[in-house]
């Protein structure tokens, strides 16, 4: 969710203008394990869940060079996962179909994997965002706005909060658990739809007018 908060973040949104953010992707990092760069999490009926794609490597590999493990039923497992957790959201049925056509694309490589959920995440919300991805590795805190080992499912990072975003959306389970910040974007995007980018810009319900002209109906 924060990741896709700070792309949120540097477009423009308004009436007359949509004004795509620059986000560079970093591909020539070695591979981070137990990272976001192979796992979400969502909210099911018994609480937080990890998903997790299953990564083969040898030592120390570039991200890019990293290929998803295809050896066990993991797929079948995780489009459960979600139907269990999403089927009443008001939104998932409109990008079930879709979303596991992309996931039962099988690439190869985990990059190509990422990639694709990436620009399918960005279309649905509305995100306007061109994706560069790096041709050379740059030592962490040698550029702006980098977030790259900031998000880590591993420590915690104050990237909402610092945006405004630490506000509750509707969720499934809610009632059960109250509101669950820092899960998978995909969580967002079930339960707000076409208002998601609504959400990540902090745009209040009064001025969801542009809803129609920038996120789209339903994608």
């Amino acid at each position: 969710m924060a990741w896709f908060a700070l792309i949120a973040r540097d477009m423009t949104l308004s009436p007359d203008r949509v004004s795509p953010s620059l986000v560079y992707l970093e591909a020539c990092e070695t591979y981070q394990k137990q990272s976001y760069r192979n796992r979400s999490y969502i909210l099911a009926g018994d609480g937080v869940q990890m998903l997790q794609v299953p990564v083969v490597h040898a030592g120390s590999m570039r991200i890019s060079e990293v290929r998803v493990d295809w050896s066990t039923p993991w797929l079948v497992r995780t489009r459960r996962a979600l139907d269990a957790a999403y089927y009443t959201s008001p939104y998932y049925e409109y990008y079930r179909d879709e979303l596991f056509g992309v996931m039962s694309s099988r690439p190869d490589r985990l990059w190509d994997w990422n990639l694709s959920l990436v620009r399918f995440i960005l279309d649905k919300t509305g995100i306007a965002c061109s994706l560069v991805p790096t041709e050379s590795f740059t030592a962490p805190g040698s550029v702006p706005d980098d977030y790259r080992y900031v998000i880590h499912p591993k420590r915690p990072d104050t990237v909402l909060r610092d945006l405004g975003l630490e506000k509750p959306y509707y969720q499934v389970f809610s009632e059960r658990f109250g509101f669950t910040p820092g899960l998978s974007v995909l969580d967002l995007l079930f339960n707000e739809g076409p208002d998601a980018v609504l959400w990540l810009k902090r745009i209040q319900s009064a001025e969801r007018t542009l809803s129609g002209k920038s996120a789209g109906c339903r994608r």
